[in-house]
């Protein structure tokens, strides 16, 4: 879990949130008037799984 992002990979992690930056993948608060928010800025390091390992 990264932000607002839910995978099982970091690429998955990825992956979402240039889908999100492209508007390609999620849809449109209708209601809201400001402007869409920007995901912040993926870390410097490499991104774990959390939880049991399988």
């Amino acid at each position: 879990m990264f932000w607002n992002f839910v995978g099982r990979s970091a690429e998955d992690i990825v992956e979402a949130r240039e889908a999100w930056r492209t508007g390609t993948r999620f849809g449109e608060v209708h209601g809201y008037a400001g402007p869409r928010l920007e995901a912040p800025a993926l870390p410097p390091t490499p991104l774990k799984p959390r939880g049991r390992e399988r």
